[in-house]
């Protein structure tokens, strides 16, 4: 068995809800880097092969991306998220077709700046939470002082 599977597959079954969110972020945006890669190969079938090849993962991914968003809860942002997973979707699959990387190039900033954000967003979560512990504690010993 190889061990970097078997990390990433328990990885993904302990990671919290956030947590698997970055990583479909970080798994896309790594798919299309190799996917670039592939238009530097000089041989046409490891070129075409190398470039769908990935391509078809990161649109797997942004597939997995869109199918979790929560409409109903998530409001306008679900909502313009989804019309853009679905608009990178598009530019990947005619970028696949063509073996042009157009498609790829347009997007990539655009993928990167919202892992960006929800990178933040956990960051900013994770702080929060380990100063309510602190605060509530604070406040707790603070009442229990004799006066």
């Amino acid at each position: 068995m190889n061990p970097w599977k078997s990390y990433r597959q328990i990885a993904t079954q302990t990671a919290p809800p956030g947590q698997l969110v970055l990583m479909l972020f970080d798994g896309a945006i790594h798919s299309l880097d190799r996917a670039l890669l592939g238009f530097n190969c000089s041989d046409i079938g490891e070129r075409n092969a190398t470039i769908h090849n990935n391509l078809q993962r990161a649109i797997e991914i942004i597939r997995e991306l869109n199918s979790s968003l929560d409409l109903e809860s998530g409001g306008q942002l679900a909502k313009t998220l989804r019309h853009l997973y679905l608009f990178f979707e598009n530019r990947l699959m005619a970028s696949n077709l063509k073996k042009s990387r157009n498609g790829i190039d347009e997007i990539m900033p655009m993928i990167r700046q919202l892992r960006d954000a929800w990178a933040a967003m956990l960051r900013h979560q994770q702080t929060e939470a380990s100063l309510v512990p602190q605060t509530t504690e604070s406040l707790l010993s603070a009442r229990l002082m004799p006066t």
